[in-house]
């Protein structure tokens, strides 16, 4: 029998990296302080560690899924190396508005609906109830509440003294 367990879903960029607009390259790339810590106190404790990103810069054109992936690999690699490990990264290439065809579309994936959480929790044996969602934008608040769980709005610092406030809180029944 599968035991099911709380979730961090974590935006990416503005949370995970410094959001200088449409990271896709490793050289680009900026680690918010904590996000290791952070990831790996959340291992520790149990929980499983989602990322939920909107990445509309490949509807428009700005980069490739491919480069996407490849930046999600390093990111994967690197934080190994510090003992922390994200169960899965959910994206969303779409965007309504794009310049690729293929990509230009709506989606129940683009924050601030809630598809990437809910396929999550559809992935994963997930307790809703004990699970919260850190962003840094209205967006991810949104969505986080229209999954059914708790969502804290990130406006920079360290990532590991924010989760380690915010979980505390949360367990003490503030609920975001």
């Amino acid at each position: 029998m599968v035991t099911s367990r709380p979730a961090l879903f974590l935006d990416r960029d503005g949370v995970i990296n410094v959001d200088k607009g449409y990271v896709s390259r490793i050289e680009d790339f900026e680690w918010v302080d904590g996000v290791a810590e952070t990831i790996a106190a959340f291992n520790q404790r149990g929980w499983y560690v989602f990322v939920v990103t909107n990445q509309s810069g490949i509807a428009r054109n700005y980069y490739t899924e491919a480069d996407m992936h490849a930046l999600h690999d390093w990111m994967q690699v690197e934080l190994a190396r510090a003992g922390a490990q994200i169960d899965r990264i959910y994206y969303c290439p779409f965007h309504q508005e794009g310049e690729n065809a293929a990509y230009r579309k709506d989606s129940f994936d683009r924050k601030p609906k809630p598809g990437m959480l809910l396929r999550a929790m559809s992935d994963f044996p997930v307790k809703r109830e004990q699970s919260m969602m850190i962003g840094d934008k209205e967006a991810d608040m949104e969505a986080a509440k229209a999954a059914g769980i708790a969502g804290f709005l990130f406006t920079g610092g360290n990532l590991a003294t924010f989760a380690e406030w915010t979980l505390a809180g949360f367990e003490d029944g503030n609920r975001g």
